[in-house]
């Protein structure tokens, strides 16, 4: 019996992904002129997605550029990478599924130190190459402000050790490519009484502040490098914060069981949004926390409910938005 294989044959898409601009692709009869919908969504469940595979013709219309994540071959657009297709005008570009952080001067990222070395902390902020945080581009305990020290240079492990999680914001790149971060602002820093979660950095949405309090007494910052810290609350006035323990390794210790317990839940919606890839905002994630709530804390890693916490979160933010 003789086997017959077929090429694959893409699937039109008329939908933006995840909020961002419109894909097309005029070879497979996409529409040009669809209407916009900035509504956040999953990229798992949404049939308008387009999602091509490395090596998959998107279009063979050669009215079309090719951008990041393509390539030309024989006068089609293929993809290069496996992701969802993208389209601004007559750019078309493959955005990858999974990707390293790509930063931009100003970002707020949190990052871990991963080496103390002559004058600087090596920070791993989910790039393709640690960040950098320079000796001269931290603020001294008590905030004391002064030129650094050959004594300062002794005490670096008083500020900064291996392993510890830190909010900075990034400040320049180096020739290698490198990022230069600072954390000279006293709402940077060492990061103390939470919980570190990871997504993928496309999914943080870039917004004015990504320091929010939230209604059930839970901080959260939210790095546009994917790596979001969920903490007790903690001062935002910069007068109410203590600068004498801002290096402190010592975690609050009146931090009640409720506390604990909201931070777990929150942290349990991010992961639940995240997987089923909606973008991230404070806005959100207040609304995938009420959705939570009625469910024991203990049942927020099943599969079903966070998906339904997902969804829930969705239908909220569409109805907000009329």
């Amino acid at each position: 019996m003789s086997i017959t294989f077929h090429s694959p044959v893409p699937r039109a898409a008329t939908d933006k992904a995840f909020g961002r601009g419109k894909r097309n692709n005029a070879a497979y009869d996409m529409d040009l002129d669809g209407d916009h919908n900035d509504t956040p969504r999953s990229a798992m469940n949404d049939p308008l997605i387009h999602v091509v595979t490395p090596g998959e013709v998107i279009t063979a219309d050669t009215a079309f550029m090719r951008g990041h994540g393509t390539y030309v071959e024989q006068e089609k657009v293929l993809s290069s990478v496996a992701g969802v297709v993208e389209r601004v005008n007559k750019l078309i570009s493959v955005r990858p599924l999974h990707s390293r952080y790509t930063g931009e001067i100003g970002d707020v990222v949190v990052g871990r130190i991963t080496e103390v070395a002559q004058k600087r902390w090596k920070v791993d902020v989910n790039a393709r190459l640690d960040a950098i945080l320079m000796l001269s581009s931290v603020n001294l305990p008590g905030g004391v402000q002064r030129r650094k020290q050959e004594s300062d240079e002794l005490q670096m492990r008083n500020f900064f050790v291996e392993g510890d999680l830190v909010v900075a914001e990034l400040q320049t790149f180096f020739s290698d490519g490198a990022y230069s971060l600072h954390t000279r602002s006293l709402k940077y820093g060492k990061l103390r009484n939470g919980s570190f979660i990871t997504v993928s950095p496309g999914l943080v949405q870039r917004c004015k502040s990504h320091f929010h309090s939230l209604s059930c007494g839970v901080d959260v910052i939210l790095g546009l490098n994917g790596y979001i810290w969920v903490s007790a609350h903690a001062p935002q006035n910069l007068d109410e914060i203590d600068t004498e323990q801002v290096y402190s390794n010592k975690n609050k210790e009146d931090i009640t069981p409720a506390d604990r317990e909201s931070i777990a839940r929150v942290a349990s919606c991010i992961r639940a949004l995240a997987e089923d890839f909606i973008i991230i905002n404070d806005t959100i994630i207040s609304f995938a926390y009420e959705a939570s709530l009625q469910y024991p804390l203990k049942d927020l890693h099943k599969k079903i409910v966070m998906h339904d916490i997902a969804i829930e979160a969705t239908h909220a933010v569409e109805t907000m938005k009329g």
